[in-house]
């Protein structure tokens, strides 16, 4: 979502046609793939996140940030994990990944913190920041 307010920032906008946002991501920012960038935005549209009129796309900047913070928690849960083992924010990923293939579609900040308790740590602090 992150791409979504880099567009926005370089535009100075928060109005785009399609191919316009997916350009804007993909050639002129280089955040992201053809592919990636497309699957965000139909993503984004599924969310709330972006409203379509017609030929146009209109982000809405509100829910934008609502998602934002949402991930921001997701990143603290990771950082908190590795400090408590020890261990780099990419070896937490990696293992975090082999793991939430155990859980199948769920999302990953319930991931994270069923594996900060699988490996014994004290997750307590996140807890009012699910939505389950």
């Amino acid at each position: 979502m992150e791409a979504l307010r880099h567009a926005i920032l370089y535009k100075g906008s928060n109005e785009f046609s399609k191919p316009e946002l997916i350009g804007t991501i993909v050639l002129k920012l280089r955040l992201m793939d053809y592919n990636e960038a497309k699957i965000l935005i139909e993503e984004a549209i599924k969310r709330g996140i972006i409203e379509q009129k017609e030929e146009k796309l209109i982000i809405r900047e509100d829910l934008l940030k609502e998602e934002e913070t949402r991930e921001d928690v997701f990143g603290e849960m990771v950082d908190y994990i590795a400090k408590k083992l020890g261990w780099s924010h990419l070896e937490v990923l990696e293992d975090l990944e082999k793991f939430s293939e155990r859980y199948g579609d769920l999302d990953k900040k319930i991931i994270a913190y069923l594996y900060g308790l699988d490996k014994g740590i004290d997750m307590s602090k996140f807890k009012d920041k699910l939505e389950v």
